[in-house]
């Protein structure tokens, strides 16, 4: 039985499997909590783009953020890809997963003097500037440094894109881009500026987006600029349209990213700028499907008004539930022929907000294991040490082979940067 978000994570018999491990063997093996990452479910997301952009001149840059494990960067590194940064610690990640910078853009409404000047020396592919501030310091910067920083203008399109408001990007009360109506003008110092290379334009508006809509609706706005601009005799090499496409938690149905890329792509030609080279910025929709948290029963609480499945992985391993109030699906391991009952899966952490699933309907005893599904993204990229708990370990698959990619953390290394004081 194939369950919804992925074809790489099913149930053989009685025991879920991803790709062909199956997922008690892991938890046998690397203990719980768990992350575990299919390679080929990856690869297969990231294809649909590939195929999609077949004869284009075009760069995909993975948005590192929803998992910065190196060995998922080395894996979409080797396959091609570029990177979508936003600090120079995920900077320093992509340099140590092999990736050259010329493969990087670097984003984010807060850099700092100190991340441009690293930036700039790696030699990244350009900065997506988000504000008229940021553009001020970065000439000064590359000027201070003998070096170009070659420029694209994140600009807020104000199209609402649909999606949870903390993870909604651009309507005019976002903090994030360089408002419409003062991009012609901020593109004119951009040009007018030391140190700065205009080399395109930049949009995102969200993530977890689940339509076509939006997406044209901003490319419309976007083009309308590019047309403008150029007509200031500013030229613009590449049309970066963000990434942000969702994923199926539960019911729902995003285009599927060949569709949707080739719905872009023929609104780009129609519009007459087929020659510009594009970029696209996709996370969530490369990395979400393809991994799952496992966790152990540890106690079964029933109650008057809830039944509680306590388990041994908590909101610090797994922020979304607790964040974003996300639905995320959650089935065990093994399948019983027993009596399902109601619970609230819930962790260790002392929070009453420390919840990973709410009203599920699950057959489990204490020491069984269950699957948070779709928790590729946004993960263990977000997991925390809070309570002093350490960080779970993760794991990547492929075929029948199952790597260990990051060690479990000790009670030790969480503190070892810390000092008593003298006496």
């Amino acid at each position: 039985m194939t369950l919804p978000g992925s074809p790489y994570v099913a149930y053989r018999g009685a025991d879920l499997f991803i790709e062909d491990c199956a997922l008690n063997a892991l938890a046998d093996r690397f203990g719980t909590p768990l992350y575990v990452y299919s390679q080929a479910a990856m690869l297969a997301a990231l294809g649909s783009y590939q195929r999609a952009l077949a004869g284009r001149d075009h760069l995909i840059c993975y948005a590192m953020k929803a998992n910065s494990n190196l060995a998922v960067l080395q894996t979409f590194a080797q396959a091609g890809c570029g990177f979508d940064i936003v600090s120079c610690g995920e900077l320093k990640r992509v340099l140590a997963a092999g990736a050259p910078a010329s493969r990087i853009v670097f984003s984010g409404v807060g850099k700092t003097r100190a991340e441009m000047r690293e930036a700039l020396e790696a030699g990244v592919l350009c900065f997506n500037v988000e504000s008229e501030p940021e553009l001020e310091l970065l000439s000064q910067v590359a000027v201070a440094a003998g070096r170009t920083a070659r420029v694209s203008l994140r600009v807020n399109p104000d199209v609402d894109a649909g999606t949870h408001p903390y993870i909604s990007t651009g309507l005019k009360g976002n903090k994030f881009g360089v408002a419409h109506e003062r991009a012609v003008a901020t593109y004119q110092r951009a040009a007018a500026l030391p140190g700065l290379e205009v080399v395109g334009i930049d949009c995102h508006i969200g993530s977890q987006i689940t339509e076509a809509t939006p997406y044209l609706d901003a490319l419309d706005r976007l083009l309308d600029l590019v047309e403008a601009v150029e007509a200031q005799g500013i030229r613009l090499h590449h049309v970066d349209v963000g990434g942000g496409l969702g994923i199926t938690y539960t019911d729902e149905t995003p285009p599927e990213a060949g569709v949707l890329v080739a719905q872009l792509l023929e609104r780009i030609d129609a519009r007459g700028h087929g020659h510009r080279k594009v970029l696209f910025e996709p996370g969530r929709s490369l990395v979400g499907n393809a991994g799952v948290l496992l966790a152990e029963v540890l106690y079964l609480k029933p109650g008057d008004e809830k039944n509680f499945c306590i388990v041994d992985a908590a909101m610090n391993d797994l922020a979304r539930p607790a964040m974003y109030e996300a639905w995320m699906g959650i089935v065990p391991c093994r399948t019983r022929a027993t009596a399902a009952l109601t619970w609230d899966v819930v962790g260790p952490v002392c929070e009453s907000g420390d919840w990973l699933g709410r009203d599920r309907v699950l057959a489990v005893q204490p020491g069984d294991r269950v699957a948070v599904l779709s928790a590729g993204a946004y993960g263990m990229s977000m997991a925390s040490n809070y309570n002093t708990r350490p960080r779970a370990a993760e794991v990547l698959v492929s075929g029948s082979q199952a790597w260990l990619i990051r060690d479990r953390e000790d009670a030790a290394a969480l503190f070892a940067g810390e000092h008593l004081l003298p006496g």
